[in-house]
């Protein structure tokens, strides 16, 4: 005769489920924690002081020490200046895309040829278009990605 033996307990999907769900969901959570963290004023990479100029690419951005502020160059969408191997009537004008975070977000257009729209005051604080690279020459067209543009940041 046969002996049987009593079945053995089966898991049911639904208890092992939802100890998964509740692990991904805590994993989960805790990346958002720290995605939501490093969203902010601080900048990872450079940080440059006031007073000193700094250089940024289109898409780089920067800390300024000591004022709480992080600087992105978003792009140029305008360039009118005389090519440096052509003869003008005027030197025309670039204008210089800038992201300002810190004590509130702005966007700012800063321009080469008017001195008086070259700087944007953010807060207590002057962010100044210094240079605008390369510039252009009539023989080559610039690709948008290769603008660098240099400021300062001031305390007026």
């Amino acid at each position: 005769m046969a002996r049987r033996f009593p079945a053995a307990p089966r898991l049911v999907g639904r208890g092992t489920t939802s100890a998964l769900s509740l692990g991904v969901r805590t994993l989960l959570f805790l990346f958002g924690l720290v995605i939501a963290a490093g969203c902010g004023a601080s900048v990872a990479g450079p940080t440059n002081p006031i007073d000193r100029p700094f250089t940024l690419g289109v898409g780089e951005a920067t800390s300024i020490s000591g004022a709480g502020l992080a600087i992105e160059f978003t792009g140029v969408t305008g360039d009118s200046r005389c090519p440096a191997d052509a003869l003008c009537i005027q030197g025309g004008d670039a204008i210089v895309g800038i992201r300002v975070t810190g004590n509130g977000t702005a966007s700012y257009e800063l321009h080469t040829g008017d001195s008086s729209r070259a700087a944007a005051a953010h807060g207590r604080y002057v962010i100044s278009l210094v240079e605008l690279q390369p510039y252009p020459f009539s023989s080559s067209p610039i690709d948008p990605r290769d603008y660098r543009a240099t400021l300062v940041v001031r305390l007026p």
